[in-house]
Parts: C-alpha cells; structure tokens; sequence
C-alpha cells in the first residue's frame, strides 16, 4: 500500500473515531475504503493462513505422534524377534546337545552289539605254533581250568581238565588240554591215568611241540611206577623220535642214572 493510501486510511479512521467525517473533503473516500477492504483481505488472509499453518502443526503434530506410535511398535516387534531369536538359538543348541547325545548313545549300542556278537563268534588262537579256530566258551574254560593248574590246585585242575576235554572233544585245544590233564594226574600221583592220556596226546598229534615233553612225562610215570624196564625203553624211543628236542636231553641225562 502506499503512502498515500496509509495517510487516507489514517485520516478516516481519525475522522470516524472523532464524531463521524466532517472534514472528508481532506482525502478521497474511495480510496480510504479500498485501503481499509486491502487491509482487512490480508487480515483475513492472514488468519486463514494462520489457519492453515495451525491445521499443517496439527497434522504434522499427528503425523509425528503415529510415527512415534509406530517406531514403538517396530521396536516391540524387534524386540520380539530379538526373543524368538534368542529362543530359536537356545533350541537349535539344545538339538544339537540332544543330535550329539544320541549320536553317542548309538555308538554305544553299537559297540555293544559287536562285543555280543564277538562273544559268540570264533576266535583264532595260535599255541605252541598251531592256529585254531574256538568258539568264546571253550577259550574261556580252557584258560580257567590252566588258571586252576598254574595255582598249584592240582585236584582241581584234574577235574577241569578232564571236563573240558569231554565237553569240547574236537577242540584246537585237545592236545594241549590232555597235557595239562596228565601233569596235573602226575602231581596227583595218579600215574596209570597220567599215563593213558600223554599216549593218547602222541597217538594224536606225534609232531607237536609238546609231543616230546609227553614222551619223557611217560617215562617218569613209569619210573615212579618202578617199571624200569618200560621207563627205558621209552627213554630210547623218546632219542630217536625226537633228537633234537630238550626232552631228548633230558632223557639221556636220566637213563644214565636208571637202575
């Protein structure tokens, strides 16, 4: 607005404010009054954009208040995957203490199927040079009738030797456990029973390692006997058969000294 126009507004705004418009003639009435319609458009454009930036400030105030309503949703949400991660991670190390567990607990089935069956399938034994096939049982009475034998339990040993040897008769171990029978029936003094089975360990496995020591094992049977005669001439056949052998020595030694 221009100057003028502010000094026409000023004068009738005086002039109505002092008792009406006396002194009109001092200025233009009509652009008094479009001075006064300016100024009241831009009050009201004024007011309306008030308005209007009031209504923006509401809105944005809202927008701000739902965004904020939505940031703390999201961070629930968060914090809620947060917790089921946390949860899934528990669980996934829980199956794999749980996977692991019974990954050991099929090892040990396993490993106790093979040692059951291992109790009932044959197993290979190598004695005095000779390698057979028994089954877990008959090992295992062999080695205690030996035990029995080797604690000096001669009577006992007897007795298990003599069991065994009639309940496993097609034993690897028959050869070796009619040894040991006659030893312990030597100890025993049982010197005709001694005698039968260290013949029938020759009748059966002549070339055997232990063939030589049942030959002289004879021959003191028969000694104690007092059959010289018979302990002699098994002395000789022990020499011949077997010359090389340590029973051969011994033999030699002890026919020098029989009377």
């Amino acid at each position: 607005m221009t100057g003028r126009r502010w000094a026409a507004v000023a004068l009738a705004t005086a002039a109505a404010c002092s008792g009406g418009f006396a002194h009109a003639g001092l200025f233009d009435d009509d652009e008094a009054r479009r001075a006064i319609l300016e100024i009241r458009q831009q009050i009201d454009n004024n007011r309306a954009q008030i308005g209007r930036v009031g209504d923006d400030l509401k809105r944005s105030n809202e927008e701000n208040a739902q965004l904020r309503r939505s940031l703390l949703t999201l961070q629930g949400q968060i914090e809620t995957l947060r917790a089921d991660q946390a949860t899934m991670r528990g669980q996934n190390e829980q199956l794999v203490r749980d996977v692991s567990e019974l990954q050991k607990r099929q090892k040990d089935i396993a490993q106790g199927v093979d040692e059951r069956l291992r109790q009932f399938e044959p197993a290979k034994v190598n004695l005095d040079g000779v390698e057979f096939a028994v089954d877990p049982n008959e090992k295992r009475d062999f080695d205690a009738a030996l035990a029995v034998f080797q604690k000096g339990d001669f009577a006992g040993a007897q007795s298990a030797f003599d069991t065994f040897i009639k309940r496993y008769p097609k034993s690897g171990y028959t050869v070796q456990a009619l040894f040991w029978l006659g030893n312990a029936q030597y100890a025993n003094r049982n010197y005709r029973d001694a005698i039968v089975n260290f013949r029938s360990l020759l009748s059966q496995a002549p070339s055997h390692a232990r063939a030589p020591e049942a030959a002289l094992a004879i021959a003191n049977c028969q000694a104690e006997l007092k059959d010289v005669k018979a302990a002699r001439k098994t002395l000789e056949d022990l020499i011949k058969a077997y010359p090389q052998s340590e029973a051969a020595a011994a033999a030699k030694e002890r026919l020098s000294r029989l009377k």
